[in-house]
């Protein structure tokens, strides 16, 4: 099953990220490995869905800073602090950040020029620490929704949930 990459534009959003969700268990299944997860979740989300970039930040310095982590797409920005731009936002609040248009969020830091909407959720470890945000770009303004928010977070907990 590791060897198939899923691609699955065109399908309704919920069926999509159900099918993405079980795929990506069964090949992370036994995996204890942040950064092994990390790499897979990128690789699948980003095939899956065709999206201009679609990656992790790390949390390096707990409440300070993040730093790129692994990714598809072109280069990402090294390091955000928290507070700045969406991922930083992401990472302060603690919360799911939906942008329908980057180019109206105060303070978006651009990285690639085409971005035209993002989501980013935080990824939290089995002690509920902030490990992480998912980040991802679209190059179509409106691309996510409380579909993706949702699905998304619950990919996301196999970080929470995954076995030691």
């Amino acid at each position: 099953m590791a060897e198939v990459t899923l691609d699955l534009r065109g399908q309704p959003k919920a069926e999509a990220y159900a099918e993405l969700k079980s795929h990506a268990l069964a090949i992370l299944e036994g995996i204890d490995d942040d950064i092994c997860a990390m790499a897979t979740m990128s690789c699948l989300l980003h095939n899956a869905f065709g999206h201009l970039w679609t990656g992790f930040y790390r949390v390096v310095t707990p409440g300070k800073l993040l730093r790129v982590g692994p990714y598809q797409g072109t280069l990402g920005c090294l390091e955000i602090t928290f507070g700045k731009g969406v991922c930083g936002t992401s990472a302060a609040k603690g919360e799911t950040v939906v942008v329908a248009d980057v180019h109206a969020f105060p303070g978006h830091i651009t990285c690639d020029g085409r971005s035209a909407s993002e989501i980013v959720v935080p990824v939290y470890g089995r002690n509920r620490e902030l490990l992480a945000v998912l980040d991802i770009d679209s190059e179509h303004k409106n691309t996510f929704d409380d579909v993706d928010r949702a699905a998304l977070e619950d990919l996301v907990s196999w970080f929470q949930h995954r076995a030691p």
